[in-house]
């Protein structure tokens, strides 16, 4: 038990001592981070207070020559003595109750007040700097403004330079220019007057004037010989050009009133004379932008002479080739729509048919009305041959598209005619091979003809009425005609290749039977075979004739068949 209590008391004092010497070292940082910062304000108050103003107030004083310049001087040494007796005097104060805040480890107060001399520091800093900047103002001034004014000397020394250097380009701008330099000149003598006089509130004013004026003097030296000689030489000859060519191509026969040259000629002399007028007085604003802008019209209006030249010459040669296509096309269509009713009588048209042939003719008739139209510009000479080649080149196009469905509708009646006359053809072809089946039956002269091959011959000849009907019937249903015609061609076929079949097979049983004889006498087999392919021959059954002859033949001569086959080649 006394163990515990002594560990207890040892705990107790060490958290004790502990709590101590963290306290201790915590108020030890923060009296030095304090110290440290009022330090960095007396740093800061000593920087506003050595600014140099009192420096600058003595280049002053050697040059106070009126009565505007003492008033200002005395201005400036009564701010800076606010400054300096007055509102440093109180930071100084401040920082001084502000380190005896610290000393007493008032760390609360002390951040609060620390932030009062950091903002009253910053405030006198702001106020001395910019009397500084006043004062300076006046005591950078000469050596400021004799800068400037000895580059604008530089530069008003070149363009005087180069005005007298080319004053022949100036015309009658001559006697203006030069009062304008003497004026400039004067200016540049007010400066040093006023600069002598130390008035520099006034020396702005001439500095500003003779910027201004160099300035403008500038533009009217390089841009007077380009203003006078486009006003008075090049725009002149470029509207007596247009002018020239303008009246030659109204007498050959141009529609230009649309371009409205003469009136744009006459307001172009009165923009001239304006501008002539303010070069007088040294005004170049917006010349040289309208003289540019009025030479590129003129130079442009060649490109609209030359785009009319060569229209022209395109819109002769594509009127003449319109015409031709027209009038062709004319006739054409008006020869199918006349007989549209003949060939709805001659065909079975559909509905689709007969509907393009009647929108290719009312499209045709209002590209002829518009070719009338387009004509009759033409002839009043009142519209541009630009926009009558693009009406022509319309026109064209507009009649292509149509005659494209007209081919359409004629290629479908084109088709009809075209299987009418093919079906004709082949009505033809089919009867003479049906000539030739019966004709090739008649040559050889078999016992028996199937009834089979009588129902193919009923059937073919049926067949080849029915076409013949079919061609007959008004309007012709190409669609059934054809099938007509296909189904009469593969009968007659059929039955071409059955005569041959029958006739060819026909021969060479006979033949066999002939060869056969020869072994009658001495083999009673091929005799009693013989006797049966004979029967079978008579009965109209050839095939089997001939296939017993062969076998039986093959006993004593295998090659029977083969000598059978070639003499019937022969």
């Amino acid at each position: 038990m006394p163990n515990d209590v002594t560990i207890i008391i040892t705990i107790v004092l060490t958290i004790f001592v502990i709590f101590f010497m963290t306290f201790r070292v915590v108020n030890f940082v923060k009296k030095k981070f304090y110290k440290k910062s009022v330090k960095d304000l007396e740093v800061l108050r000593n920087k506003v207070a050595s600014t140099p103003v009192l420096v600058e107030l003595s280049k002053i004083e050697p040059i106070i020559k009126n009565e505007k310049m003492e008033e200002k001087y005395n201005k400036w040494e009564e701010k800076f003595n606010k400054i300096r007796d007055d509102r440093i005097s109180l930071i100084d104060d401040m920082l001084i109750d502000l380190d005896a805040f610290v000393d007493k480890k008032d760390y609360k107060s002390c951040g609060y007040r620390m932030a009062k001399v950091e903002i009253e520091i910053y405030k006198v800093r702001e106020a001395a700097e910019h009397l500084l900047d006043e004062i300076r103002d006046v005591t950078l001034s000469e050596e400021k403004y004799r800068s400037i004014v000895t580059k604008l000397k530089t530069k008003y020394r070149a363009l005087n330079r180069e005005f007298q250097d080319h004053k022949q380009l100036y015309e009658s701008m001559q006697d203006e220019i030069e009062l304008q330099l003497e004026n400039i000149e004067r200016r540049f003598l007010d400066f040093e007057k006023i600069m002598d006089a130390n008035d520099y509130n006034e020396v702005v004013h001439i500095v500003k004037a003779l910027d201004t004026m160099i300035e403008h003097m500038d533009i009217i030296v390089n841009e007077v010989p380009d203003v006078l000689l486009m006003a008075n030489q090049i725009i002149p000859d470029r509207m007596a050009e247009v002018e020239r060519t303008y009246k030659e191509m109204v007498e050959k026969g141009y529609p230009l009133d649309y371009l409205n040259i003469e009136y744009n000629l006459e307001e172009s002399k009165k923009t001239i004379d304006s501008i002539l007028d303010k070069v007088k007085v040294l005004n170049l604003e917006g010349s040289m932008f309208d003289l540019r802008t009025m030479l590129e019209y003129y130079d442009n209006l060649f490109i609209d002479f030359e785009k009319e030249r060569l229209s022209k010459k395109v819109y002769e040669e594509e009127k003449e080739d319109f015409a031709k296509k027209i009038e062709k096309t004319n006739k054409l269509v008006s020869d199918i729509y006349l007989q549209l009713d003949d060939i709805k009588k001659m065909y079975d048209l559909n509905d689709e048919d007969v509907k393009i042939i009647d929108e290719v003719n009312k499209i045709l008739v209002v590209i002829n009305d518009d070719y009338k139209k387009m004509l009759a510009k033409d002839e009043t000479k009142s519209t541009p041959f630009s926009v009558l080649n693009e009406e022509v080149e319309n026109l064209s196009n507009r009649l292509k598209d149509m005659e494209e469905e007209f081919d359409k509708a004629l290629k479908s009646l084109g088709n009809m005619y075209d299987d009418e006359v093919r079906a004709r053809e082949q009505l033809d072809e089919i009867q003479d091979l049906l000539k030739q089946c019966k004709s090739k039956i008649r040559s050889y002269k078999l016992p028996v003809i199937t009834d089979s091959y009588f129902v193919q011959l009923s059937e073919a000849n049926e067949s080849i009425e029915d076409v013949i009907k079919e061609l007959e019937v008004k309007p012709i249903v190409i669609k059934t005609l054809n099938t007509r015609v296909d189904t009469a061609r593969d009968l007659v076929l059929k039955l071409l290749n059955t005569t041959n079949e029958m006739v060819k097979t026909a021969k060479l049983a006979e033949m066999a039977i002939v060869y056969a004889n020869r072994y009658r006498i001495n083999h009673e087999e091929i005799d009693s075979s013989l006797n049966d392919a004979e029967a079978k021959f008579y009965k109209g059954d050839y095939k089997a004739a001939f296939d017993i002859t062969i076998h039986a033949t093959s006993l004593v001569d295998e090659s029977i068949r083969k000598k059978i086959l070639a003499f019937y080649e022969k």
